[in-house]
Parts: structure tokens; sequence; C-alpha cells
């Protein structure tokens, strides 16, 4: 994912309300939102060429997501997958706060991420901080900086989600708050290693380029009583197909 807009026990029916889009260059093969076939209590989108996820759920509840840091300067090659960090903790035992310790201690092996886990508690870890933030109740905002840097589309992205949550929205309404392709100011550009025209068009939440962009959006609620309700819309992108996945279900006592 690379904006992430959520809410953490901050509404009287949701437990958390997520909206975020992923951004990915077009020719990398992708699976849409599926139960996996070979761990079979997750679901969540896939990254085809490494076989990691930029955000998925478990039939108990656990969640994670990730995105990047971006640092062109220091991108490396043979760094591990980031999808692989939040299939480790869906796969894995740890509780999150356990287990944003233990990733950010290799974090040296990955470049630059954002993590967020969840099960009873929500924590985000980042290579580029120290130590990790287990959040209170509260709205926050994520893109490709450390949680919460005000970065346009991200302020952006928090306002708007803020004034939805006030009102009897929906998933589809999550997701078409999402698709403001808006670019924000030349003096508010944030100053990331891109050239301006890159800086410029990554500004928006929802990103249009020729080969670069948003290629899905995703909506999620966990009630209190742990329904979760889970949409992701796909855009014509890359050979992709314009459609939608909804899934249902409650999570596992």
């Amino acid at each position: 994912m690379c904006l992430i807009t959520f809410a953490y026990n901050a509404h009287p029916d949701y437990k958390f309300i997520l909206a975020g889009n992923r951004d990915e260059f077009y020719s990398r093969p992708t699976a849409v939102a599926h139960w996996w076939h070979d761990h079979q209590h997750i679901f969540g989108g896939r990254d085809l060429q490494a076989q990691g996820t930029w955000m998925a759920i478990s039939k108990g509840g656990k969640f994670a997501a990730v995105t990047n840091y971006r640092d062109i300067r220091n991108i490396r090659s043979d760094a591990n997958s980031r999808g692989d960090l939040p299939v480790n903790f869906l796969l894995g035992d740890e509780q999150p706060e356990s287990y944003a310790k233990s990733v950010q201690m290799a974090g040296k092996s990955y470049n630059g991420f954002n993590l967020l886990v969840m099960d009873d508690e929500l924590v985000h870890a980042s290579n580029y901080e120290r130590g990790v933030n287990n959040l209170k109740p509260g709205i926050y905002g994520l893109s490709n900086a450390l949680l919460d840097t005000p970065w346009p589309k991200v302020t952006r992205s928090k306002r708007a989600f803020s004034e939805f949550i006030q009102t009897d929205f929906s998933l589809d309404d999550l997701i078409v708050m999402m698709q403001d392709e808006g670019t924000a100011p030349d003096d508010q550009l944030p100053e990331t290693g891109l050239d301006y025209t890159r800086e410029k068009a990554l500004s928006a939440m929802c990103i249009r380029t020729p080969d670069y962009g948003t290629c899905c959006t995703t909506a999620i609620t966990i009630d209190y009583d742990g329904k979760v309700e889970f949409m992701e819309k796909s855009y014509p992108v890359g050979g992709r197909k314009d459609q939608m996945v909804t899934q249902s279900f409650k999570i596992d006592a």
C-alpha cells in the first residue's frame, strides 16, 4: 500500500475502519483479494512476483499492511521483499508488539518500510524509526514516510476520512473518496529524491501515470462483534480488469 487512512477504536460501531490505495508499477503481476489456496485462513491481494502481500486479514482477525518508505537514494536490489512482512505476521503466533520489534531488529534486510500489524492491539513499525508505536484510539494516516507525516495527500485523506466516518457511510463511499486525483501545490511537495514531474504526480491520493499508479483501493470495517466487511476495487491499468471484490465474515473466536 502507498496511502492508508484508518481509525482505531475511534468510532461507536467499529473497532477498525480503513481506506487504502495500493500504488505499483502496472507491469507487476498481481492477484486480486481472495482466500489464499496455500493458506486458506488468509484473505487479501497477492503479489505474484514475490508471493507477498501489501494488505491482508486472517479468519482469526489478525491484520497486516505494509507501505514503502520512499528513499530513492538508498534502494538495494538485494533486499528482502517487504511483502513478506505482513505474511509472516499472519502465519506466525507472535503478538503485534513482539513481532514489530523483531522486524525492526531485522530492518536492514529490507528497503524502507512502514508496517501495521493488529490483533488485540495495533502497532506500527518502520526501519526508519527507533522503537515501535502502540497506537492509541484515533485516526491516522500513512503513506511513504513515517506515520502521520503531514504530506498533503495524507492530510487530505485524513480530513475527508474523518468527515465520512461521522456520517452513515458505506465502503463504497470510502473507495470513491480515495479516487481523488488532485495533486499538491508545488510549495508543499515532499523531497524524496524524485524529479519534479514524478514528485508532483505521486503527490495525488490516486496516482495516474503511464507506467505507475494506483492499481486498487481497499476499504475495511471491523465492528466490535468481530464482523469484517472487506471491499476492493481494481482499476483497468496495465492489463488489469475494472472489478470489485467483496467479502464478509465473522472473526473466529
